[in-house]
Protein backbone atom coordinates (compact mmCIF):
# COMPACT_ATOMS: atom_id res chain seq x y z
CA UNK A 1 0.00 0.00 0.00
CA UNK A 2 1.15 3.21 -1.31
CA UNK A 3 -0.28 6.54 -0.03
CA UNK A 4 2.30 8.88 -2.01
CA UNK A 5 3.66 7.54 -5.49
CA UNK A 6 7.25 6.38 -4.93
CA UNK A 7 8.66 8.88 -8.44
CA UNK A 8 7.44 12.11 -6.74
CA UNK A 9 9.97 13.75 -4.29
CA UNK A 10 9.26 16.10 -1.82
CA UNK A 11 11.15 19.16 -0.38
CA UNK A 12 11.92 18.41 3.00
CA UNK A 13 14.98 20.28 3.20
CA UNK A 14 13.29 23.73 1.58
CA UNK A 15 11.36 24.53 5.24
CA UNK A 16 14.46 22.73 7.90
CA UNK A 17 15.11 26.63 8.32
CA UNK A 18 11.72 26.46 10.42
CA UNK A 19 11.85 23.23 12.13
CA UNK A 20 15.27 23.11 13.30
CA UNK A 21 14.55 25.94 15.96
CA UNK A 22 11.26 24.32 16.45
CA UNK A 23 13.39 21.44 17.30
CA UNK A 24 15.56 23.45 19.50
CA UNK A 25 12.73 25.04 21.58
CA UNK A 26 10.80 21.67 22.14
CA UNK A 27 14.63 20.76 23.65
CA UNK A 28 15.52 23.21 25.33
CA UNK A 29 12.12 23.71 26.84
CA UNK A 30 11.74 20.22 28.18
CA UNK A 31 15.23 20.87 29.89
CA UNK A 32 13.48 23.91 31.30
CA UNK A 33 10.46 21.57 32.98
CA UNK A 34 12.88 19.00 33.57
CA UNK A 35 15.74 21.08 35.64
CA UNK A 36 14.23 24.37 36.79
CA UNK A 37 10.67 24.95 36.70
CA UNK A 38 8.45 22.90 37.93
CA UNK A 39 10.93 19.89 37.64
CA UNK A 40 10.21 16.00 37.71
CA UNK A 41 7.45 14.31 39.23
CA UNK A 42 8.92 11.95 40.60
CA UNK A 43 7.37 8.59 41.68
CA UNK A 44 7.04 6.13 44.51
CA UNK A 45 10.00 3.99 42.69
CA UNK A 46 12.41 7.04 42.76
CA UNK A 47 11.63 9.60 45.59
CA UNK A 48 11.10 7.11 48.06
CA UNK A 49 7.89 6.60 50.52
CA UNK A 50 4.69 4.93 51.25
CA UNK A 51 1.83 4.45 48.57
CA UNK A 52 -1.52 2.35 48.79
CA UNK A 53 -4.38 2.05 46.18
CA UNK A 54 -8.07 2.13 47.84
CA UNK A 55 -11.07 1.60 46.43
CA UNK A 56 -13.91 3.34 48.30
CA UNK A 57 -17.33 2.03 49.41
CA UNK A 58 -18.95 5.25 49.05
CA UNK A 59 -18.60 8.68 47.49
CA UNK A 60 -15.29 10.47 48.41
CA UNK A 61 -13.75 13.46 46.66
CA UNK A 62 -10.05 13.44 46.83
CA UNK A 63 -10.37 16.88 48.77
CA UNK A 64 -11.87 14.87 51.55
CA UNK A 65 -9.29 12.10 51.65
CA UNK A 66 -6.23 14.75 51.48
CA UNK A 67 -7.76 16.54 54.30
CA UNK A 68 -8.21 13.06 56.59
CA UNK A 69 -4.83 12.21 56.14
CA UNK A 70 -3.56 15.42 57.18
CA UNK A 71 -6.21 15.83 60.01
CA UNK A 72 -4.31 12.35 61.54
CA UNK A 73 -1.34 13.96 62.48
CA UNK A 74 0.99 11.08 61.25
CA UNK A 75 2.09 12.01 57.82
CA UNK A 76 3.39 14.97 55.88
CA UNK A 77 2.58 16.17 52.09
CA UNK A 78 -0.07 13.29 51.20
CA UNK A 79 -0.71 13.32 47.10
CA UNK A 80 -3.78 12.27 46.22
CA UNK A 81 -5.09 10.77 42.84
CA UNK A 82 -7.71 9.50 41.32
CA UNK A 83 -7.38 6.29 39.08
CA UNK A 84 -10.30 6.10 36.54
CA UNK A 85 -12.35 3.06 36.81
CA UNK A 86 -15.27 2.24 36.06
CA UNK A 87 -15.73 -1.07 38.05
CA UNK A 88 -14.08 1.09 40.87
CA UNK A 89 -15.71 4.85 41.17
CA UNK A 90 -13.75 6.04 44.22
CA UNK A 91 -10.71 4.61 43.29
CA UNK A 92 -7.60 6.36 44.34
CA UNK A 93 -3.52 6.29 44.90
CA UNK A 94 -2.48 7.48 48.10
CA UNK A 95 1.46 8.18 48.51
CA UNK A 96 3.41 10.02 51.49
CA UNK A 97 6.98 10.58 52.79
CA UNK A 98 6.87 8.59 55.54
CA UNK A 99 8.57 4.62 55.09
CA UNK A 100 8.92 3.10 58.24
CA UNK A 101 6.78 2.83 61.64
CA UNK A 102 10.15 2.63 63.54
CA UNK A 103 12.17 5.61 64.43
CA UNK A 104 15.80 5.35 66.24
CA UNK A 105 13.47 5.87 69.40
CA UNK A 106 11.43 3.16 68.79
CA UNK A 107 13.53 0.94 67.90
CA UNK A 108 15.43 1.23 71.30
CA UNK A 109 12.07 1.31 72.93
CA UNK A 110 11.44 -2.24 71.15
CA UNK A 111 14.41 -3.19 72.60
CA UNK A 112 14.29 -2.76 76.15
CA UNK A 113 10.59 -4.20 76.36
CA UNK A 114 11.78 -7.30 74.88
CA UNK A 115 14.79 -7.54 77.69
CA UNK A 116 17.11 -8.02 74.99
CA UNK A 117 20.37 -8.43 76.52
CA UNK A 118 18.97 -8.04 80.59
CA UNK A 119 20.96 -10.77 82.53
CA UNK A 120 19.48 -11.94 85.64
CA UNK A 121 17.73 -15.03 88.06
CA UNK A 122 15.62 -17.01 85.52
CA UNK A 123 12.50 -16.43 87.62
CA UNK A 124 12.80 -12.29 87.10
CA UNK A 125 9.40 -11.43 86.77
CA UNK A 126 9.87 -8.61 85.00
CA UNK A 127 11.99 -10.75 82.57
CA UNK A 128 11.53 -14.05 82.53
CA UNK A 129 14.44 -16.52 80.94
CA UNK A 130 11.55 -17.33 78.15
CA UNK A 131 10.76 -13.60 77.86
CA UNK A 132 14.51 -12.48 77.46
CA UNK A 133 15.24 -11.54 73.77
CA UNK A 134 19.10 -12.30 72.84
CA UNK A 135 18.53 -10.96 68.80
CA UNK A 136 16.38 -8.43 67.20
CA UNK A 137 16.24 -7.07 63.86
CA UNK A 138 14.31 -4.95 62.39
CA UNK A 139 12.75 -5.11 58.64
CA UNK A 140 13.80 -1.63 56.51
CA UNK A 141 9.96 -1.33 56.44
CA UNK A 142 9.37 -1.65 60.10
CA UNK A 143 6.77 -3.88 59.66
CA UNK A 144 8.32 -6.98 60.86
CA UNK A 145 10.71 -7.79 63.93
CA UNK A 146 12.92 -10.93 64.05
CA UNK A 147 13.38 -12.19 67.57
CA UNK A 148 15.68 -14.72 69.03
CA UNK A 149 15.32 -16.36 72.60
CA UNK A 150 17.78 -18.97 74.10
CA UNK A 151 14.26 -20.82 75.46
CA UNK A 152 10.96 -21.56 74.28
CA UNK A 153 9.28 -17.97 73.62
CA UNK A 154 6.20 -17.03 75.85
CA UNK A 155 4.03 -15.74 72.94
CA UNK A 156 1.20 -13.82 75.23
CA UNK A 157 4.02 -12.38 77.06
CA UNK A 158 5.82 -11.05 74.07
CA UNK A 159 2.18 -9.29 72.88
CA UNK A 160 1.96 -7.74 76.19
CA UNK A 161 5.79 -6.60 76.39
CA UNK A 162 4.94 -4.65 72.98
CA UNK A 163 1.70 -3.23 73.86
CA UNK A 164 3.29 -0.81 75.97
CA UNK A 165 5.42 0.81 73.81
CA UNK A 166 4.30 4.11 72.02
CA UNK A 167 3.60 4.08 68.33
CA UNK A 168 3.52 0.07 68.19
CA UNK A 169 1.08 -1.79 67.21
CA UNK A 170 1.06 -5.43 66.35
CA UNK A 171 -1.01 -6.60 62.90
CA UNK A 172 -4.50 -7.98 63.62
CA UNK A 173 -4.20 -12.07 63.23
CA UNK A 174 -4.62 -15.15 64.86
CA UNK A 175 -0.59 -16.09 64.26
CA UNK A 176 1.06 -12.96 65.33
CA UNK A 177 3.68 -13.44 66.70
CA UNK A 178 4.67 -16.42 65.65
CA UNK A 179 7.52 -19.39 65.93
CA UNK A 180 8.79 -19.46 62.66
CA UNK A 181 12.12 -22.05 63.93
CA UNK A 182 11.43 -23.78 67.02
CA UNK A 183 15.12 -25.26 67.23
CA UNK A 184 15.81 -21.72 67.69
CA UNK A 185 13.54 -20.19 68.90
CA UNK A 186 13.18 -17.44 66.57
CA UNK A 187 9.68 -15.53 66.58
CA UNK A 188 8.67 -13.62 63.64
CA UNK A 189 6.00 -10.11 64.66
CA UNK A 190 4.61 -8.54 62.17
CA UNK A 191 3.84 -4.44 63.13
CA UNK A 192 1.38 -2.18 61.40
CA UNK A 193 3.04 -0.98 58.50
CA UNK A 194 2.22 2.88 57.15
CA UNK A 195 0.08 1.46 54.70
CA UNK A 196 -2.18 -0.16 57.78
CA UNK A 197 -1.82 3.20 59.91
CA UNK A 198 -2.63 5.13 56.49
CA UNK A 199 -6.25 3.11 56.52
CA UNK A 200 -6.63 3.49 60.30
CA UNK A 201 -6.51 7.19 59.67
CA UNK A 202 -9.02 7.09 56.95
CA UNK A 203 -11.29 5.11 58.88
CA UNK A 204 -10.80 7.31 62.09
CA UNK A 205 -11.69 10.32 60.18
CA UNK A 206 -14.10 9.13 56.99
CA UNK A 207 -15.68 6.16 59.09
CA UNK A 208 -15.63 2.41 58.20
CA UNK A 209 -18.22 2.40 56.26
CA UNK A 210 -16.88 4.20 53.38
CA UNK A 211 -12.96 2.67 53.45
CA UNK A 212 -12.87 -0.25 53.25
CA UNK A 213 -10.70 -3.40 54.86
CA UNK A 214 -7.95 -3.48 52.99
CA UNK A 215 -5.80 -1.61 50.29
CA UNK A 216 -6.08 -3.21 46.68
CA UNK A 217 -2.54 -2.39 46.97
CA UNK A 218 0.27 -1.11 49.13
CA UNK A 219 4.07 -0.44 48.00
CA UNK A 220 7.36 1.28 50.06
CA UNK A 221 10.50 2.14 48.54
CA UNK A 222 13.18 3.96 50.61
CA UNK A 223 15.23 6.61 49.96
CA UNK A 224 18.08 5.34 48.98
CA UNK A 225 16.66 2.55 46.71
CA UNK A 226 14.77 5.08 45.30
CA UNK A 227 17.91 7.46 44.58
CA UNK A 228 19.68 3.84 43.29
CA UNK A 229 16.71 3.36 40.92
CA UNK A 230 17.04 7.26 39.82
CA UNK A 231 20.84 6.56 38.86
CA UNK A 232 19.95 3.14 37.24
CA UNK A 233 17.42 4.66 34.77
CA UNK A 234 19.29 7.46 33.44
CA UNK A 235 22.91 5.21 33.22
CA UNK A 236 20.35 2.63 31.35
CA UNK A 237 18.77 5.44 28.93
CA UNK A 238 22.79 6.78 28.23
CA UNK A 239 24.03 3.25 27.81
CA UNK A 240 21.58 2.46 25.26
CA UNK A 241 22.20 5.72 23.19
CA UNK A 242 26.09 5.00 23.54
CA UNK A 243 25.48 1.30 22.00
CA UNK A 244 23.75 2.96 19.43
CA UNK A 245 26.18 5.02 18.18
CA UNK A 246 28.54 2.53 17.98
CA UNK A 247 26.11 0.13 16.14
CA UNK A 248 25.47 2.96 13.61
CA UNK A 249 28.90 4.10 13.26
CA UNK A 250 30.13 0.08 12.51
CA UNK A 251 26.84 -0.05 10.26
CA UNK A 252 26.98 3.21 8.36
CA UNK A 253 29.99 5.34 9.00
CA UNK A 254 30.54 8.24 11.43
CA UNK A 255 28.79 11.18 10.24
CA UNK A 256 25.62 8.99 10.48
CA UNK A 257 25.88 8.70 14.24
CA UNK A 258 26.05 11.72 15.49
CA UNK A 259 22.43 12.37 13.57
CA UNK A 260 20.52 9.55 15.07
CA UNK A 261 22.08 10.24 18.95
CA UNK A 262 20.92 13.70 18.65
CA UNK A 263 17.37 12.32 17.51
CA UNK A 264 17.04 10.23 20.18
CA UNK A 265 17.93 12.73 22.88
CA UNK A 266 15.68 15.00 21.31
CA UNK A 267 13.19 12.06 21.60
CA UNK A 268 13.48 11.34 25.05
CA UNK A 269 13.79 14.31 26.51
CA UNK A 270 10.22 15.35 24.56
CA UNK A 271 8.76 12.67 26.20
CA UNK A 272 9.38 13.53 29.94
CA UNK A 273 9.27 16.95 29.22
CA UNK A 274 5.72 16.22 28.38
CA UNK A 275 5.36 14.06 31.21
CA UNK A 276 6.25 17.16 33.58
CA UNK A 277 3.84 19.39 31.43
CA UNK A 278 0.91 16.78 31.58
CA UNK A 279 1.80 16.48 35.69
CA UNK A 280 2.49 12.64 35.22
CA UNK A 281 4.44 10.98 37.68
CA UNK A 282 7.95 9.73 35.67
CA UNK A 283 8.34 5.96 37.44
CA UNK A 284 10.19 3.02 36.08
CA UNK A 285 7.46 2.54 33.32
CA UNK A 286 7.86 5.76 32.21
CA UNK A 287 11.77 4.96 31.73
CA UNK A 288 10.91 1.55 30.13
CA UNK A 289 8.41 4.08 27.70
CA UNK A 290 11.59 6.48 26.77
CA UNK A 291 13.84 3.28 26.16
CA UNK A 292 11.35 1.74 23.76
CA UNK A 293 10.78 5.44 21.92
CA UNK A 294 14.72 5.27 21.65
CA UNK A 295 14.79 1.99 19.82
CA UNK A 296 12.02 3.29 17.75
CA UNK A 297 13.16 6.13 16.59
CA UNK A 298 16.17 4.43 15.72
CA UNK A 299 14.69 1.68 13.78
CA UNK A 300 12.78 4.67 11.70
CA UNK A 301 15.62 6.56 11.60
CA UNK A 302 17.83 3.98 10.06
CA UNK A 303 15.52 2.81 7.40
CA UNK A 304 15.40 6.60 6.28
CA UNK A 305 19.93 6.42 6.51
CA UNK A 306 19.70 2.83 4.38
CA UNK A 307 17.63 4.77 1.56
CA UNK A 308 19.91 7.25 1.89
CA UNK A 309 23.06 5.03 1.58
CA UNK A 310 21.68 3.55 -1.41
CA UNK A 311 20.74 6.70 -3.21
CA UNK A 312 24.56 8.07 -2.37
CA UNK A 313 25.77 5.71 -4.52
CA UNK A 314 23.08 5.60 -7.48
CA UNK A 315 23.40 9.35 -7.49
CA UNK A 316 26.32 10.28 -7.38
CA UNK A 317 26.03 13.77 -8.95
CA UNK A 318 23.39 15.19 -6.39
CA UNK A 319 23.46 17.38 -3.70
CA UNK A 320 23.32 15.41 0.06
CA UNK A 321 20.42 17.64 0.79
CA UNK A 322 18.24 16.36 -2.68
CA UNK A 323 19.40 12.44 -1.87
CA UNK A 324 17.70 13.23 1.28
CA UNK A 325 14.29 14.49 -0.14
CA UNK A 326 14.70 11.46 -2.02
CA UNK A 327 15.32 9.04 0.22
CA UNK A 328 12.96 10.43 2.86
CA UNK A 329 10.13 10.52 -0.17
CA UNK A 330 10.48 7.10 -0.65
CA UNK A 331 10.02 5.45 2.73
CA UNK A 332 7.34 8.05 3.54
CA UNK A 333 4.23 5.76 3.01
CA UNK A 334 6.13 3.50 4.83
CA UNK A 335 7.11 5.39 7.31
CA UNK A 336 3.01 6.57 7.86
CA UNK A 337 1.83 2.80 7.51
CA UNK A 338 3.93 1.88 10.52
CA UNK A 339 3.91 4.74 12.46
CA UNK A 340 -0.01 4.55 11.94
CA UNK A 341 -0.42 1.27 13.07
CA UNK A 342 1.82 1.60 15.94
CA UNK A 343 -0.40 4.56 16.73
CA UNK A 344 -4.03 3.29 16.65
CA UNK A 345 -2.68 0.64 18.77
CA UNK A 346 -1.03 3.05 21.47
CA UNK A 347 -4.06 5.23 21.19
CA UNK A 348 -6.36 2.57 22.65
CA UNK A 349 -4.85 1.60 25.59
CA UNK A 350 -4.30 5.67 26.26
CA UNK A 351 -8.00 6.11 25.72
CA UNK A 352 -9.51 3.07 28.03
CA UNK A 353 -6.34 1.99 29.87
CA UNK A 354 -5.97 3.28 33.64
CA UNK A 355 -2.91 4.01 36.01
CA UNK A 356 0.47 2.67 34.29
CA UNK A 357 -1.10 1.45 30.99
CA UNK A 358 -2.01 4.73 30.46
CA UNK A 359 0.68 6.48 31.26
CA UNK A 360 2.68 4.33 28.69
CA UNK A 361 0.57 4.77 26.24
CA UNK A 362 0.73 8.74 27.20
CA UNK A 363 4.56 8.16 26.20
CA UNK A 364 4.50 5.68 23.06
CA UNK A 365 1.70 8.54 21.61
CA UNK A 366 3.92 11.39 22.38
CA UNK A 367 7.47 9.60 21.31
CA UNK A 368 5.94 8.14 18.11
CA UNK A 369 5.32 12.11 16.93
CA UNK A 370 8.83 12.77 18.12
CA UNK A 371 10.55 10.04 16.58
CA UNK A 372 9.13 10.25 13.05
CA UNK A 373 9.22 13.43 13.23
CA UNK A 374 12.77 13.79 14.54
CA UNK A 375 13.83 11.41 11.54
CA UNK A 376 12.95 14.04 8.94
CA UNK A 377 14.38 17.14 10.63
CA UNK A 378 16.94 16.53 13.52
CA UNK A 379 18.51 13.47 12.07
CA UNK A 380 18.73 14.05 8.43
CA UNK A 381 19.52 18.09 8.74
CA UNK A 382 22.55 17.33 11.04
CA UNK A 383 23.81 14.45 9.23
CA UNK A 384 23.70 16.43 5.78
CA UNK A 385 25.71 19.33 7.93
CA UNK A 386 28.32 16.85 9.14
CA UNK A 387 28.71 15.80 5.35
CA UNK A 388 28.78 19.19 4.28
CA UNK A 389 31.76 20.33 6.26
CA UNK A 390 33.45 16.54 5.82
CA UNK A 391 33.65 18.11 1.84
CA UNK A 392 34.64 21.03 2.61
CA UNK A 393 37.47 20.03 4.76
CA UNK A 394 38.39 17.07 2.35
CA UNK A 395 38.57 20.03 -0.69
CA UNK A 396 40.69 21.90 1.49
CA UNK A 397 43.42 19.38 2.10
CA UNK A 398 43.61 18.62 -0.99
CA UNK A 399 44.09 22.00 -2.25
CA UNK A 400 46.46 22.28 0.66
CA UNK A 401 48.35 19.30 -1.17
CA UNK A 402 48.46 20.79 -4.61
CA UNK A 403 49.96 24.29 -3.25
CA UNK A 404 52.55 22.27 -1.42
CA UNK A 405 53.49 19.80 -4.15
CA UNK A 406 56.99 21.06 -6.10
CA UNK A 407 55.97 22.37 -10.00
Amino acid sequence: MEFFKSHKVYDFMRVRKYWIPFSLILTLGSLFLLVVYPGPNYGTDFRGGTEIEVAFKQAVDASDVRTAVHKSGQFSEPDVVQVTDPAHPWRYIIRVQEISTVDDTTREAVKKALCLGIEGPPDDPNCPLNARATEVKFSAGGDKLGVRYDAAPDLERIKAQLAGVPNVKLRAGERNPQVVNPRDHRVEIQLQSKGDQLLDALRAQLGAEKVPDAALRVEWVGPKAGKQLRDSARNSVAIAIVFIMLYLALRFDLRFAPGVVLACVHDALVVLGAFVLAHKEITLSTIAAVLTIVGYSMNDTVVVYDRIRENLGKHRGKSFGVIINMSVSETLSRTILTSGATMLSVLAFFIWGTGVIQDFAFAMVVGIVAGTYSSIYVAAPLTEWIDAKMSRRGAANVKKRLRAKPA
